[in-house]
Order: C-alpha cells, then sequence, then structure tokens
C-alpha cells in the first residue's frame, strides 16, 4: 500500500469548489509545494496550468483512462482539457474563471493520480 503525505490525502478527501472571478489563484510557492506532491504534473514557466502526460499499453487502456477522468471530472463539476492518442494521454488543469490556477486543480491532478494507484 503507498503511503501518502498528508497533504496529498487532504487534497483526495477534499471537493472542488465553485471559485468566483473575484478570487485569487494560488501563489507560486504554493502551486510549488503542491506540485512537489503530485507525481508527474508540471507547470510551465507562467504557473498558468498543471498538466501530465499518461502513457499505456493500448487505445483501451488509453480511452478506458479519459474516461473515467471525465466521469471524475464531471462529479466534481472540473473540466480539464484532455488531449489522447493511440497510447497516451495529456490531461491538463487550469481553472478558467481566474485565468490560473486554483486548489481545484490540485484537488483534480490528486484524484486523477489516484485512478492509476495500485
Amino acid at each position: 500500500m503507498a503511503i501518502h503525505s498528508e497533504l496529498l490525502q487532504q487534497l483526495l478527501n477534499s471537493r472542488c469548489k465553485e471559485i468566483g472571478a473575484k478570487e485569487k489563484g494560488l501563489i507560486i510557492p504554493s502551486i510549488e509545494s503542491n506540485l512537489s506532491h503530485l507525481s508527474g504534473w508540471q507547470t510551465p514557466l507562467n504557473y498558468a496550468e498543471i498538466h501530465k502526460r499518461f502513457d499505456f499499453k493500448n487505445y483501451y487502456q488509453t480511452v478506458a483512462f479519459v474516461n473515467a477522468v471525465t466521469w471524475l471530472a464531471h462529479r466534481e463539476d472540473h473540466h480539464p482539457r484532455i488531449c489522447f492518442g493511440y497510447n497516451w494521454c495529456e490531461i491538463h488543469l487550469s481553472t478558467h474563471s481566474i485565468k490560473g490556477l486554483s486548489l481545484n486543480d490540485m484537488i483534480m491532478a490528486a484524484k486523477i493520480n489516484a485512478l492509476l494507484a495500485d
């Protein structure tokens, strides 16, 4: 069984919440702190999104993963940009209402990673 950090466990146990346009996004130190607990997720230099590439053995596994992420996104009411091909999938997360990153993006990243946890 995998050992989770306290922060990662908090993200996994949280739900996305509605974020208004007047709310502020996460600051860079907070983004970096969260990313240190989210295996494989990266951000560009402008810190406007986080993204990760997932590789699979075949198209069936890829589409099954995309469907699972779609179900999760619907449940959390937070919708990532998903691009995929035969044996790969890229997921990009950001919070459009604030044009940046929010805690919702970190929650989604943790829950997406958990879909593939052993």
